[in-house]
């Protein structure tokens, strides 16, 4: 069995319709210091570190590669879903798509979510994966076999656990949720 966590990012400086790819803010900063905390707790050494290629997942990556001395290695596979309209419609097009289902979902779409699973079966031992509030709503849909691309409200810097058995992906445990929805 291999165990992964997947952490989203903190606080980002701006939101997504200002820029798109800001780094953490001041809060942001804090919540990836005390997540960084609780994983020195439960991931063993040795395990492998992957991030977002985007600021805000690999500053948040960060803050536990530097308490374990170790390196982050970024992988695009876990970016941010890829949004087909400009900067200045990225916030509509983005309330949109968590209002849908996979179904209703582009081939391009599809093709991100199935490069994160791919990832992630990749994974050959104890692995952290720095990335986005949409990432993981799409392993969970993943995992579940559900059909709505929104599953679950992952808090900023949240944490999440899963296992991979042979080529079978499994939820151990959800993290921390938003108390609040998402705009």
């Amino acid at each position: 069995m291999t165990q992964i966590w997947i952490v989203r990012h903190g606080e980002a400086a701006a939101s997504w319709e200002k820029d798109p790819d800001p780094g953490l803010s001041a809060l942001g900063q804090e919540q990836a210091e005390r997540t960084a905390q609780a994983l020195l707790e439960i991931v063993p050494e040795g395990a492998t570190l992957l991030s977002s290629p985007l600021k805000r997942a690999q500053e948040t990556a960060a803050a536990f590669a530097q308490k374990r001395g170790v390196a982050v290695n970024v992988d695009p596979r876990f970016s941010e879903v890829r949004s087909p309209v400009p900067l200045s419609g990225r916030k509509a097009w983005l309330q949109a798509f968590m209002r849908q289902d996979w179904s209703e979902q582009s081939e391009d779409l599809w093709s991100w979510r199935n490069d994160i699973i791919s990832g992630l079966k990749a994974c050959e031992g104890p692995t952290v994966i720095f990335c986005h509030f949409l990432v993981i709503n799409a392993v969970v849909a993943e995992i579940n076999r559900q059909s709505a691309v929104l599953q679950v409200y992952p808090a900023n810097a949240s944490y999440h656990e899963l296992s991979l058995v042979g080529d079978e992906l499994s939820l151990v445990q959800l993290g921390e949720q938003m108390e609040t929805l998402v705009n």
